[in-house]
């Protein structure tokens, strides 16, 4: 039954799009392509900034047809760009996030489906395909492009982050406004491109990897740490061994009830090996201290990308681990950074001249706390010099101001100028001028918003100048 009403659905959509159909919707029903159509996108102009026209029409209407916190629900979708159809399938789609949920305008989690509901793997937007995606609704961010910025800083320096692209969402002919469409954090080869790690790899070898690993709220209804999906670090926030502390490790991938006891024993080792030889006396030891476990380029990108953005939530929350198979723990990629550039109101969150690393000193009673490490790495005068060698390198290109607020300054140009988009997002969520949590800025225009990023931004790569290199 539901099938035929979705064959329905679709027929409709492109019944009600005939007038700019392209010929590959013509394959809609084609066996081979599972209902689900799908086109690369190849475009002469590498740089050039697009949006596209995402529209859902989901199963029904009612409770049957209104999208939830989980389940999944079934709908269908088109995907435009300048009036010409690219795609058209089915996805199963949810509402996601946490505090985000509260907000008018909500989040969306969707996976690409065939006609039995199965996941297929889709190059939507001309991103590499995949199944699972994530439409994002910005808010609180009323500048609509802190994650986008910091995400493409990220790939410049050779730092996988999801690739992103502009979209206007209209779901079951209601128009939501800007969203950033964008891959989900996984492992993939082409996102987090690690071995996949069977139930049965225990052996010696397969065992040592692949794992993702994240210090985050608990995924569990109830909020709570178990040995099922999580183990809590030994050590307290000093770095005193401490069966106590509140840090807590969550299991990524493998998902808890996938992954092998032995395995779990296996990555919970290594996490308690780490972090004991970066608490010993003989840390610093470039042999047999904690540069024996981690990948210190790695930690030390990562701490440059939130210190740049000073990330309320930076080290603490949203922070990805990955274990490949006999290599070191590497940090990231980073994630959610909606509350980053000056964007919150609490905790130092809108100061662009402090450590975004200290936010234990600044919130001591907060429950998610910054593990011990940051504080320790920058006791090594090694790993200090070469943070201050790569924050300088980036900054020439890649960090420079001039590169980071062109490309502010070229995505606000898109939205605002080039296209009509900010008008109509902001039609749609008429919040300027009116506080959204956790504002730390309440413009009167998408201006305003705008020229507070930049301005942030300008002051705090030179804070950063003078405060890193004074480490």
């Amino acid at each position: 039954m539901r099938k035929d009403i979705l064959n329905s659905l679709l027929f409709i959509l492109i019944i009600s799009s005939c007038n700019s159909l392209d010929p590959i919707s013509n394959n809609l029903n084609d066996d081979e392509n599972n209902n689900d159509s799908s086109e690369n996108i190849i475009d002469d102009c590498e740089n050039c900034i697009y949006s596209y026209d995402f529209e859902i029409l989901t199963l029904g209407v009612g409770p049957e047809g209104e999208i939830v916190d989980d389940p999944k629900v079934p709908a269908a979708y088109t995907v435009k760009r300048s009036d010409s159809i690219y795609y058209q399938g089915i996805i199963g789609i949810e509402i996601r996030g946490e505090s985000s949920q509260n907000f008018d305008k909500k989040s969306y989690g969707l996976e690409t489906w065939d006609e039995q509901y199965n996941d297929i793997d889709v190059p939507l937007l001309g991103l590499p395909e995949e199944e699972d995606w994530i439409l994002y609704g910005p808010f609180s961010d009323k500048s609509l492009l802190r994650n986008k910025l910091i995400y493409e800083l990220s790939n410049q320096m050779g730092r996988y982050a999801v690739k992103t692209e502009f979209v206007e969402l209209t779901i079951n002919y209601d128009y939501k406004g800007l969203y950033i469409f964008m891959e989900k954090l996984k492992r993939d080869k082409n996102r987090i491109n690690i071995s996949k790690l069977e139930e049965g790899d225990i052996d010696q070898e397969s065992i040592s990897g692949g794992y993702i690993i994240k210090i985050d709220k608990s995924d569990m209804e109830d909020g709570s740490y178990t040995e099922y999906n999580s183990f809590p670090s030994q050590f307290d926030l000093s770095g005193e061994e401490n069966d106590d502390s509140r840090i807590n490790f969550n299991y990524e991938y493998p998902k808890p009830g996938e992954i092998h006891a032995n395995q779990k024993n296996y990555i919970k080792n290594y996490f308690y090996e780490f972090e004991s030889s970066l608490a010993s006396d003989n840390f610093k030891d470039p042999v047999n201290g904690y540069r024996k476990y981690i990948d210190e380029d790695s930690f030390i990108d990562f701490f440059i990308l939130n210190e740049l953005a000073n990330n309320v939530d930076g080290y603490r929350l949203s922070t990805y681990l990955q274990k490949e198979r006999n290599e070191k723990l590497v940090i990231g990629p980073i994630w959610d950074f909606n509350l980053s550039f000056g964007n919150a109101d609490y905790c130092g969150g809108a100061r662009y001249d402090v450590w975004c690393f200290k936010f234990n000193d600044r919130c001591p009673g907060d429950y998610w706390n910054i593990p011990f490490w940051w504080n320790r790495l920058l006791e090594d005068e090694n790993f200090v010099n070469k943070l201050k060698a790569r924050w300088n390198e980036l900054r020439v290109n890649t960090l420079s101001d001039n590169n980071i607020l062109t490309l502010i300054e070229e995505q606000y140009s898109f939205l605002n100028n080039e296209t009509d988009i900010v008008n109509k997002n902001f039609n749609k969520w008429k919040i300027f001028g009116i506080y959204i949590w956790p504002n730390s800025f309440i413009g009167n225009n998408y201006f305003e918003e705008v020229d507070f990023l930049k301005n942030w931004i300008k002051n705090r790569t030179k804070w950063l100048d003078e405060s890193i290199n004074n480490l």
